[in-house]
């Protein structure tokens, strides 16, 4: 697959590690032979600050905003965890932040965002997009955009980046997708450096956007949005994330949210690791295919998962 220059580059990824290593952690590439044999990595995105990945994306879009951006301040749309994360890269700059949120978001996710001091718009699902759009035209704010925006995704691919730095013989990268800008990043940092690995991507299959978008050529609403895993119910994807997925991604699969949720008791019980349902995706479609090439990567994407749900699941 030839790696071509385009609207985000690996430059443009290098860049971002440089600039938001002040701000992020390095997390763990962890081996993980218990969960589903020898070759098994999995890519503890769980214990990034704030839970997840979204806080790379996020603080290298902020750190690059102009001093009349930053005076206006920023806003964005989120199930929670990038909302989270856009918070917590607005604290650290001391800038107002305001979060557009759906209804039913997870309680906890609500309130860690507001710990970091942004300001939280409850909206129903049906009306999210609608709402972000007026209430940024309202009050002028910049947006950040969860995943239609090349400094989000080139943030993201730094996990790619960390990757590669741990695992030298990589033959398989699985990666969660809502929107799809976690796996633009990742795919255009792993495909420029190692070419012949394999990106496979994983969303739900009661959420499949990507995988409907591919199949129309263009980005349409998703047929189902109605998963557990919220962190990848992305009501669209945009041409920017779809172009770089069709350009540079193997291949996209589904899973189940209920092979989503004994994903997650597998991650608690032998890698003894916490995660969310969108966070398990990715060891989601490791369990049912065993066949996967590796060595292999999972991104475990995020771990904001609150105690009652995960001790439901934990008991069935």
């Amino acid at each position: 697959m030839a790696v071509e220059a385009g609207v985000l580059s690996l430059d443009d990824i290098r860049a971002a590690a440089d600039r938001i290593q002040p701000h992020v952690w390095k997390t763990p590439t962890l081996s993980s032979e218990a969960l589903a044999g020898a070759g098994v990595w999995l890519k503890a995105e769980n214990l990034q600050r704030t839970g997840s990945f979204k806080v790379r994306g996020a603080v290298n879009a902020v750190l690059q905003l102009s001093p009349a951006q930053r005076r206006r301040g920023v806003i964005t749309l989120s199930a929670g965890n990038h909302g989270l994360a856009l918070a917590f890269a607005a604290k650290a700059v001391g800038i107002p932040c305001v979060v557009v949120v759906r209804e039913d978001a997870a309680v906890t996710k609500l309130e860690a965002i507001r710990h970091y001091g942004a300001e939280i718009v409850l909206t129903p699902l049906a009306l999210w997009q609608e709402r972000l759009e007026a209430e940024q035209r309202a009050r002028d704010l910049h947006l950040v955009h969860p995943f239609d925006d090349p400094a989000v995704a080139a943030g993201q691919g730094t996990v790619g980046l960390e990757i590669l730095e741990s695992v030298s013989d990589l033959r398989t990268v699985i990666v969660p997708v809502g929107g799809g800008g976690l796996i633009s990043g990742v795919a255009v940092a792993i495909k420029h450096n190692r070419p012949e690995a394999r990106i496979i991507g994983v969303e739900p299959e009661q959420a499949p956007v990507v995988n409907e978008s591919l199949a129309a050529g263009h980005p349409v609403a998703p047929s189902r949005l109605d998963t557990i895993a919220d962190g990848l119910a992305a009501p669209y994807t945009r041409p920017f994330n779809l172009a770089i997925i069709r350009r540079y991604v193997d291949e996209i699969r589904t899973v189940s949210d209920e092979a989503l949720i004994e994903a997650i008791a597998m991650v608690v019980r032998r890698a003894k690791l916490v995660v969310e349902p969108a966070g398990a995706a990715a060891v989601a479609a490791l369990l049912a295919d065993p066949a996967i090439e590796r060595p292999v990567v999972a991104i475990l994407s995020g771990g904001n998962l609150d105690g009652q749900r995960l001790g439901a699941w934990l008991a069935r």
